[in-house]
């Protein structure tokens, strides 16, 4: 989000630096005017732009690796998972980025299609570039709150994360709990909701948190929602909330919009986007199953732990990159 303040939080091993940004919240104009020097002064190998190959920052850093650091190879990484087709300036911004870097990172198979498609022909490799602190993100040690049942959201209050389905289905389950958690230009109109539904004190919005105090909403939640409702220029690319909440051995549901389904397996319960009836009955089966519940919690911890830690995604991205290195070289 524009404006959001970095956190300094596990940054052993790596110097972290602050860019300034031009065009702050703007996605596809926002740029990094200081960025030639900061790859000057660090020399690097490897240049590794966690942008979309359509925006300008990530044409911009191309050009400036290839002036101060012609050795290095670039990579980009996306998330794009809709084939789109860009106006110019995008469309040619994109067409040099594809032929003028060395590899791209997708971090889904549709991802990965889109620029198969696309015409992209180098190397590309399939990662989620999110990663689970697995020690930090864990189950909670108390003893399970004996309270209502409580269903959590945590993300973005925009129409498409779907936040209004979930209050929906709230509303079609009487003893049920919401804790929703997050920002955005759709608070005021879900809180109206919320009371329109009649769901009173049963529904409690929360502001943002800093991520390091994430487990611990995780924890005092009997499931987590994850709504996202398709929209025509969008469609979920991960999901990071579902694995953060696996990892603590909260129960998920995920509406079946883009890449949830992969994400979730067979670790948590999956409803078609849009439909707040099919949540309500998913969130009462839960409710009503302690041995469902159980079974998700210790499958999804065993998700993340096989597939979703920070390890596992740094140590193929590490791979990656030397790779890249040995073989260009």
């Amino acid at each position: 989000w524009a404006g959001q303040k970095l956190e300094r939080a596990r940054t052993a091993g790596y110097s972290l630096r602050a860019l300034p940004i031009r065009l702050d919240g703007n996605f596809h104009l926002h740029h990094y005017p200081t960025l030639e020097a900061e790859l000057r002064r660090a020399a690097p190998d490897v240049v590794h732009i966690d942008e979309e190959p359509y925006n300008l920052a990530t044409y911009l850093a191309l050009r400036a690796a290839r002036r101060v650091a012609p050795h290095a190879r670039v990579l980009f990484f996306s998330w794009q998972n809709l084939m789109r087709r860009y106006p110019p300036p995008f469309a040619w911004m994109e067409r040099a980025v594809l032929g003028g870097v060395d590899a791209a990172i997708a971090g889904s198979e549709a991802a990965g299609a889109v620029w198969r498609a696309k015409g992209y022909g180098k190397t590309l490799h399939v990662l989620p570039q999110f990663g689970v602190d697995e020690i930090a993100f864990a189950p909670a040690t108390l003893p399970p709150d004996e309270g209502p049942f409580t269903a959590g959201y945590a993300g973005r209050l925009v129409p498409e994360k779907g936040v209004d389905v979930l209050l929906r289905a709230a509303a079609d389950a009487p003893e049920l709990r919401l804790r929703i958690l997050g920002d955005g230009p759709e608070r005021a109109a879900l809180i109206a909701l919320a009371q329109s539904l009649g769901l009173g004190e049963r529904a409690q919005f929360v502001y943002g948190l800093p991520s390091t105090q994430m487990p611990s909403f995780y924890g005092g939640l009997d499931a987590l929602v994850l709504p996202s409702r398709t929209q025509p220029n969008w469609k979920e690319q991960f999901g990071r909330v579902l694995i953060e909440a696996m990892a603590c051995g909260v129960p998920v549901l995920g509406s079946d919009s883009g890449e949830i389904p992969n994400v979730i397996g067979d670790a948590g319960l999956v409803f078609p986007e849009g439909d707040a009836r099919a949540l309500a009955v998913g969130l009462r089966r839960l409710q009503a199953d302690a041995g469902l519940r159980a079974r998700l919690r210790a499958a999804g911890r065993a998700r993340v732990l096989a597939n979703y830690t920070m390890r596992h995604v740094a140590e193929a991205t590490v791979g990656i990159w030397r790779q890249l290195r040995f073989f260009n070289s």
